[in-house]
């Protein structure tokens, strides 16, 4: 966003920092999430406008709330299809070979709850928080604890504060976690493992609560002892929103050993219900039965209405990939993506040598040209044919063709090269006779080109000269 200000639709865009103000509305968006539950919008709105504020105070309220509302937007990616972002990277391969891959994600979303929209962020938008991707969410709520432990320990309450908040964003996702198997389980309990890796996960789940229940009330303990060993005010206002921090990370965990201790439940009772639903009975259709055979009893005529309406009901509807105009201003206003500096490898092409083969050797080109030496009698075709089969049917061959070119001779051609004379060829009115060759028989025969140059010759003197100007 902070790149391509120019494209938000707002003038003074500048004075703003929106990478800043977008994760501290995902900041807001993960602490204010529930088991079941999320942010409001207006809520967010509210907790991120005193931060807009800050960056820009001589700027009117109104366009604080514009940017809010557009950075907020552009998380939830409004204006597009799936509402996903994209990012292309490549990876090398066992064999040595760079393949690009596409890694599709989300930052926040929106889930509909008791009639109400909530936001809730993803997993990717609180490993954005934290400054990591793919970890571990037990062992790091672990290494988190035990790191906020030691800066407590050695009072750096300010680096205590970010490790408290991390801890609680892992908090989070963990709780997310859970929340994902309970609602597949609430669709079709067939898509989650309940005889292994469920019932392994909760269990999990319980202890990871129970260490960490007593892990916080020690952490919590050890705040309350720092604040009021200290007489620093700051300290002492360091120290107290750290008991407010650990002490909401104690309320979600509560809350999430409340929604573990009745995963059981959970489970029988969808699986009652779900077993137990009658499902919707269709009879099914033989297309073999009820369509092919009665269709191949019947005329074109009668049959192509019945077709018609079968293939235009069998056939999948292919959506198109601009559904709205809001869809598709973005992708016309999207500027192009900067090519790679380098370009992208080109590969080395393996070509083939292959000499050319002449199909007429220098043989056959000089026995056609004693065969088509002719008098001023035309010859017929047949018996030049059967007169070049006797040195092969090479010879033959070439010999059609040229006669078959001297069908229709391009007299220009000869006069422009200055020929005396032309080879042509007319039908005889017969057919061919010979086992090699068919259609109809010609007659071959030299025809002088003298008069024609000569004529030419005349017209050219006989020319009266341009009068000079």
């Amino acid at each position: 966003m902070d790149d391509n200000k120019a494209s938000l639709g707002l003038q003074s865009a500048r004075a703003y920092q929106l990478a800043e103000i977008a994760l501290h509305t995902i900041d807001h968006v993960t602490v204010s999430m529930d088991f079941d539950s999320g942010a409001e919008h207006e809520d967010i709105l509210a907790r991120v406008l005193p931060f807009v504020t800050l960056q820009a105070p001589d700027r009117p309220a109104e366009e604080h709330r514009q940017v809010a509302t557009l950075v907020l937007q552009r998380l939830l990616n409004i204006g597009t299809a799936d509402r996903s972002f994209g990012r292309d990277y490549g990876l090398i391969d066992s064999q040595d070979n760079y393949r690009l891959h596409h890694f599709p994600f989300r930052l926040l979303v929106e889930r509909p709850v008791a009639g109400k929209t909530y936001i809730r962020a993803t997993d990717e938008a609180i490993n954005v928080l934290v400054g990591a991707l793919d970890t571990d969410v037990e062992s790091a709520q672990i290494a988190a604890e035990v790191k906020l432990e030691h800066l407590i320990r050695r009072n750096r309450l300010s680096e205590a504060k970010l490790a408290a908040e991390q801890a609680r964003y892992r908090t989070v996702q963990y709780g997310e976690r859970i929340r994902r198997i309970f609602d597949a389980t609430r669709r079709d309990v067939r898509t989650v493992d309940w005889h292994h890796e469920a019932p392994e996960l909760l269990a999990d789940a319980l202890d990871h609560v129970k260490a960490r229940y007593r892990a916080e009330h020690s952490i919590r303990l050890n705040i309350s002892e720092a604040r009021d060993a200290s007489e620093d005010p700051s300290h002492k206002q360091q120290a107290a929103e750290l008991v407010d921090i650990v002490g909401d990370c104690i309320r979600r965990h509560m809350r999430l050993q409340r929604w573990l201790l009745e995963a059981g439940n959970l489970f029988r009772s969808e699986q009652d219900r779900q077993q137990f639903t009658v499902l919707p009975m269709q009879n099914t259709i033989d297309l073999h039965g009820h369509l092919l055979n009665p269709l191949l009893g019947l005329t074109i005529q009668d049959a192509l209405p019945t077709a018609k309406v079968y293939f235009r009901s069998a056939t999948v509807p292919q959506a198109p990939p601009v559904l709205s105009l809001a869809t598709l201003v973005p992708r016309l206003l999207m500027p192009p993506r900067e090519p790679e500096r380098f370009g992208s490898p080109v590969p080395e092409p393996e070509l083939d040598t292959e000499e050319a083969e002449e199909v007429f050797g220098e043989e056959e080109w000089r026995i056609t040209d004693e065969l088509l030496v002719l008098g001023s009698s035309p010859n017929r075709l047949s018996d030049l044919l059967e007169r070049a089969l006797a040195h092969g049917p090479s010879a033959a061959a070439l010999l059609a063709q040229r006669v078959a070119q001297a069908y229709s001779p391009a007299l220009g051609e000869h006069l422009d090269r200055g020929e005396d004379q032309m080879l042509m060829s007319v039908r005889a009115g017969t057919k061919l006779l010979t086992p090699l060759f068919g259609g109809d028989d010609l007659l071959v025969g030299m025809i002088s080109l003298l008069p024609s140059l000569q004529a030419e010759e005349n017209a050219i003197e006989t020319r009266p000269e341009e009068a000079p100007e």
